[in-house]
């Protein structure tokens, strides 16, 4: 009875494309709601995958976790216990050293040159490091840019932000990013930053305008300013496992709709974000220009020799770097 009941939860929670009796279908998980940008594109991939293949070939979206968090998720695609997956690269750093190069702050100067190296060569080459560790890189997704905000007086300079406490995701890179502006980093779960931002255990945090605004975190630090120090993406794979049972034919169909659902994607994250900051500015909140970024990024030298600490990392960040 009890697995009669867990067997019905978790088909309420996946999201069916409709292919035909015996057509094959490709698990993907994802932790996000169902609504979110990132379920409703591969929801957008699974439709174009069915009609490339003329219905032989399908996706079934299980999202909020119902498959597991995003560290368990990749143990399963590795495996083949799961055919896809959408993650932030942030786990997958200590499995594909080539994913810390896109989650570095302030590498990114603008989500234009983000999109540029992420479409482009760079972005296949670190698509391609993945399949020695078991997993196919279909296409990246936006995660948004994250910028910092506080609670008591806002960001605007460098020396605005000498040591305050300022909370981070339990992130040794993020932490190493705070130390090198001069701020202290508070790590904690993001549960918990409500409270406090509200009792002053941290004077600031830092995230994208929808979690600022879901969370409700404006109502407690109105001050957002626009650093927008990391842009790192989210990524869609595929079980390598998986793979290598299909026909070439086949796995240009997923590759092809992957990265087709990618403009679908990003137009339903800047809606999501716009919406966010309506709300954020109706509830008080003040958006707010960072002065001379540039100097910002002169300070993360440090954190990229500590976490780009290979000739072959290095060499990845020039090429960001010179990507126009």
């Amino acid at each position: 009875m009890m697995g009669l009941s867990f067997r019905s939860l978790l088909l309420g929670a996946c999201v069916a494309i409709a292919v035909p009796a015996g057509a094959r279908e490709f698990r993907s998980a994802d932790i996000h709601p169902t609504d979110y940008p990132t379920v409703e594109a591969v929801r957008q991939m699974g439709k174009l995958l069915s009609e490339a293949s003329g219905g032989e070939m399908g996706v079934k979206v299980y999202p909020n976790g119902a498959l597991g968090n995003e560290r368990d998720t990749i143990e399963q695609l590795k495996i083949g216990g799961l055919d896809m997956m959408r993650i932030n690269v942030a786990p997958l750093n200590n499995v594909v050293p080539e994913t810390i190069v896109p989650a570095l702050p302030f590498l990114f100067r603008s989500e234009e040159h983000m999109h540029a190296v992420l479409d482009g060569p760079v972005g296949d080459e670190i698509l391609a490091a993945m399949e020695e560790q078991g997993m196919v890189g279909l296409a990246f997704y936006d995660s948004g840019a994250r910028s910092m905000y506080t609670a008591t007086k806002p960001i605007k300079s460098l020396a605005d932000i000498q040591h305050m406490k300022i909370r981070v995701q339990q992130s040794d890179l993020f932490v190493a990013m705070i130390e090198a502006l001069g701020a202290n980093p508070t790590p904690m779960p993001f549960g918990e930053v409500y409270t406090a931002l509200k009792t002053g255990i941290v004077d600031g945090a830092e995230n994208n305008f929808p979690s600022y605004e879901s969370s409700r975190q404006f109502e407690a630090a109105k001050y957002y300013t626009l650093t927008e120090h990391s842009m790192a993406p989210e990524v869609l794979v595929f079980s390598k496992v998986i793979w290598d049972t299909l026909e070439p034919e086949e796995q240009a169909k997923i590759r092809k709709s992957a990265k087709d659902s990618v403009p679908y994607m990003r137009d339903l994250w800047h809606q999501r974000e716009a919406k966010s900051e309506e709300i954020v500015k109706a509830g008080g909140a003040e958006i707010l220009p960072l002065e001379d970024r540039q100097a910002w990024a002169d300070k993360m030298q440090p954190v990229y020799a500590k976490f780009a600490n290979t000739p072959e990392l290095q060499s990845l960040v020039q090429k960001v770097q010179a990507t126009q």
